[in-house]
């Protein structure tokens, strides 16, 4: 069989509940994302590694951790250098160093080597990930869009890029290759969503998924003969919450479902235009999501009775499952069986060694370090192909699951201020242990913190946990672990 094309496709914000296919009681209505899963695989214990965007975005390309960067806690703010470090091999760059064509089109958060007005570092005057939308404001001024973005997707393997960067982050304006196709010239209007800088005339937050959509099926319909790999993030149902018009009130959760009905009509635009082409019997179709939901998900229960989160606990910037445990659905008809279900332990951060696997060839030296290759269950394999991952949050949270046990190394999960009415309704009680251990297989929503009863299981995860950091535990992922479930 001919090389497959990747389509991975990363949804922003979006909750392991929001799919009617992961639950059943859900307001929202994913026709699209349902066949998707009944064509292919439905994992159900896949993992962001972060429960924020950025450090997820890294992993996703890297098989490497964010926090081994100089990122430890949060996302990149505007201005931010680039990420990802000059000469890391990326999904990206491995695979058209093996003849595939590669394109990124959407939302990258990976931040740019931005060029300047006066040679000052586009950040100057304020740490690396952390925000002050006054002094960010100030440095917008500074920029000098004349002038080629380094260290961004081009400069990682991509051959083509366009996308707007971040929705709600200034440039308000389009990215292409390795430029701004216009420079901004006016001040975003206070009333429009998003942090306050400049943006091109007439900018308009709606359109931005319909083209990030035309754009893919495009690519997708011009292919040739080579395989291609294209990166698909999209920039929803994250904020701002701008579903258009033909989408209102299609669900039964308010704009944020609304949204993600949008969402939805966008995987179907790219399974349409692979079955026009002729090339879905052969491609590897992947829809995750960067981490959780964000926390008006709270809100959303109270006003519609839609649990983004399911029966899970936590939202987007929590360790708590809910932060991390995502959507994850794959298909690839002429190499994998369609219509199942997979509860084994996955990460996001695994797909560069599942393409260095479908391709038989070795990754480069020191590379994809926490990753594991996924080909064996996607192939229908019943495997234990990952023994533990390691959990992230947005204040620096870790984490670490080995079998059915999770270990938080934190008094809590929780980055978010869970509610009072929340912790009622679900039976969470209050604690005074230094850090949370939970059995997952009869305690999903994580109610009884077993810290106390078992301070063996949990040394032997806090070393476990801290081999990893320390780098010498990293490519023990992939080896068998004796399951704790006792």
């Amino acid at each position: 069989m001919s090389l497959p094309n990747l389509v991975y496709i990363l949804a922003d914000d979006l909750g392991y509940g929001d799919l009617g296919c992961y639950n059943p009681d859900s307001k929202i209505p994913t026709p699209n994302l349902d066949r998707l899963a009944a064509q292919g695989l439905r994992f159900t214990d896949a993992h962001a590694p972060s429960s924020v965007c950025t450090p997820s975005r890294y992993a996703i390309l890297t098989a490497r951790y964010c926090w081994r960067t100089r990122l430890k806690r949060g996302v990149l703010w505007p201005w931010d250098p680039a990420l990802i470090e000059p000469g890391r091999p990326t999904v990206a760059s491995f695979l058209r160093g093996h003849g595939y064509r590669t394109a990124c089109i959407g939302k990258w958060h990976l931040g740019w080597d931005w060029p300047t007005l006066d040679g000052r570092p586009s950040n100057a005057g304020i740490a690396y990930g952390v925000n002050d939308r006054r002094i960010r404001c100030e440095l917008g001024k500074n920029i000098d869009y004349s002038k080629p973005l380094r260290g961004g997707p081009i400069d990682h393997g991509f051959e083509t890029y366009f996308g707007d960067d971040v929705p709600n982050f200034p440039p308000y304006t389009w990215f292409e290759q390795d430029r701004v196709v216009k420079a901004p010239s006016v001040d975003k209007p206070q009333d429009m969503f998003g942090n306050p800088g400049q943006m091109v005339p007439e900018w308009k937050l709606e359109a931005v998924m319909p083209e990030l959509t035309r754009r893919a099926v495009t690519y997708i319909e011009a292919a040739g003969e080579e395989p291609f790999f294209l990166f698909l993030p999209l920039t929803a149902p994250h904020t701002p919450i701008v579903p258009l018009e033909r989408f209102k009130g299609l669900s039964g959760a308010g704009d944020y479902g609304d949204y993600v009905c949008e969402v939805d009509w966008c995987v179907g635009e790219v399974m349409a235009a692979l079955e026009r082409k002729g090339l879905a019997g052969n491609t590897l179709l992947i829809f995750t999501s960067d981490n959780g939901p964000e926390n008006f998900a709270y809100d959303r229960i109270r006003e519609h009775g839609h649990y983004s989160m399911d029966g899970l606990r936590g939202l987007k910037r929590d360790t708590w499952e809910g932060g991390h445990r995502v959507p994850f659905l794959a298909r690839w008809p002429k190499a994998m069986p369609a219509g199942r279900t997979c509860g084994r332990l996955a990460s996001l951060a695994d797909l560069l060694p599942t393409c260095a696997e479908i391709l038989g060839r070795p990754l480069p030296e020191g590379a994809g370090e926490d990753g594991v290759s996924l080909l064996p269950l996607l192939r229908g394999e019943d495997a234990e192909v990952r023994a533990f991952a390691v959990h992230h949050s947005a204040k620096g949270t870790y984490a670490i699951r080995r079998g059915a046990w999770v270990y938080i190394d934190a008094p809590s999960g929780d980055d978010n201020r869970e509610p009072d009415w929340f912790k009622a309704e679900r039976g969470y009680a209050s604690h005074d242990r230094p850090g949370e251990l939970f059995n997952l297989n009869d305690d999903l929503a994580e109610r009884v913190n077993r810290h106390a009863e078992r301070p063996d299981l949990v040394k032997e995860l806090a070393a476990l946990l801290d081999g990893v950091k320390r780098g010498d535990g990293a490519r023990a992922a992939s080896a068998p672990e004796r399951d704790l479930t006792e």
